[in-house]
């Protein structure tokens, strides 16, 4: 089992069921509950010692990311396919992991497949960092005798996905840091700066001018209320976290709202698409079923909205319409994707025809995004521009009048 809250983390070494030495790491919650596990995956232990945990809780505390597996997933295909028997891939890919947590995750598969499991009902195990999709496609592989082939083209749907995410993400990064900036130094100046100048005012004897003493009455507001508001602000973030996780109907009112968002709304579409057509190519040439391909598809296409229509597309198909007509009954996916689904199932290429659209709209991801990024970096500088711009000229502003009347 995967490393979890309450259990320690146990390094051993013993002698396995072939009479090979072997070491590892597992969890447990104490040196007999290790021993007794290790047992049952035929390894007869020699030492089992309580790993320490590092200082301050660094190392450890770093959680497995979708990256990771990625990553992991590659070398584990690189293995493979130089002919590295399973087992011994696995204690190559671990010597060479740097994060605590992941170590373990992989010498807990190993030890599950040394002891005579297959490699999907191992990675089952672990539904936190393999879902369904990933198990499947490699129960697939194991059952066909093509697993180094499943394990690559696994490992090209992940990173493929993750460098999606990836560069959705950093678009974000730089817009989402310069407003926090904004906002860090805009209450600075509204709470050190311009009670300063307050003070100077009161001594003018003369009314200020209204934006002026618009400035200050926020001024005033935010030394008296930011801690209110900081907590306010906090809970607002704890409760829309909840509510889009708790609450099915708001999850998907949300993901509406993307779709239809300007600019914002055509980069999760084209990723929506590029995601489908990736997923459906890479179960559809594994072997899967289509109709349970699709279910996989359904639950990776990471939008309700387009979920729901493949669960369509999936009773269709099961009552005997074609993939090309059930897929244009929807109405939500592009021309391009319907012609090319429709080649392919009359030329019998449906996954390679898949992949050139899962490529077509990842390119065109790429192409918005780095777009986008080039729209915000101006309106971003010009918004923290009139920010801390207009706050100085609020300031500035009376001196100005002053000089004048003198």
């Amino acid at each position: 089992m995967a490393t979890v809250t309450g259990n320690d983390v146990f390094t051993w070494s013993g002698v396995d069921k072939n009479g090979r030495n072997s070491k590892g790491e597992i969890s447990a919650s104490s040196s007999a509950m290790a021993k007794a596990q290790l047992r049952r995956q035929g390894i007869k232990p020699k030492t089992v010692k309580k790993k320490p945990k590092p200082l301050f809780g660094s190392g450890q505390g770093k959680a497995i990311k979708a990256a990771d597996i990625a990553i992991f997933t590659r070398q584990l295909a690189t293995m493979m396919k130089a002919g590295v028997p399973l087992v011994q891939s696995f204690e190559i890919v671990g010597d060479g992991l740097d994060k605590p947590r992941m170590r373990t995750l992989v010498a807990e598969i190993r030890n599950d497949v040394a002891s005579g499991s297959g490699l999907a009902p191992s990675l089952a195990k672990h539904p936190r960092h393999f879902d369904d999709l990933f198990c499947s496609l490699i129960a697939s592989g194991e059952e066909s005798g093509t697993l180094e082939v499943m394990l690559d083209r696994v490992a090209t749907y992940k990173e493929k996905t993750e460098a999606l995410k990836a560069k959705i993400r950093k678009a974000m990064t730089y817009p989402i840091a310069v407003m926090v900036v904004a906002v860090v130094v805009t209450l600075i100046l509204l709470i050190k700066v311009i009670p300063v100048f307050a003070s100077t005012f009161q001594n003018f004897g003369s009314d200020l001018p209204a934006f002026t003493q618009w400035v200050l009455n926020i001024s005033e507001f935010v030394q008296e209320w930011w801690f209110i508001a900081l907590l306010g602000m906090v809970a607002i973030a704890f409760a829309f976290r909840e509510l889009k996780f708790r609450s099915v109907r708001f999850s998907e009112w949300l993901d509406q709202l993307a779709l239809k968002f300007p600019i914002v709304g055509g980069i999760v579409h084209d990723a929506v698409i590029a995601r489908f057509s990736r997923t459906l190519a890479t179960t559809f040439a594994a072997g899967v079923p289509l109709v349970d391909a699709l279910e996989s598809t359904a639950g990776a296409a990471g939008n309700s909205v387009y979920s729901k229509a493949i669960r369509q597309i999936k009773d269709d198909v099961t009552t005997g319409s074609t993939l090309y007509n059930s897929i244009k009954a929807t109405g939500l996916f592009p021309n391009m994707l319907l012609q090319m689904v429709s080649i392919g199932e009359e030329s019998g290429a449906l996954d390679d025809m898949l992949s050139k659209v899962a490529d077509h709209y990842e390119q065109a991801v790429d192409d918005a995004v780095d777009n986008l990024s080039s729209l915000l970096e101006p309106l971003i500088m010009s918004i923290l521009g009139v920010l801390v711009g207009g706050l100085l000229i609020a300031m500035y502003l009376p001196i100005f009048m002053l000089g004048s009347v003198i």
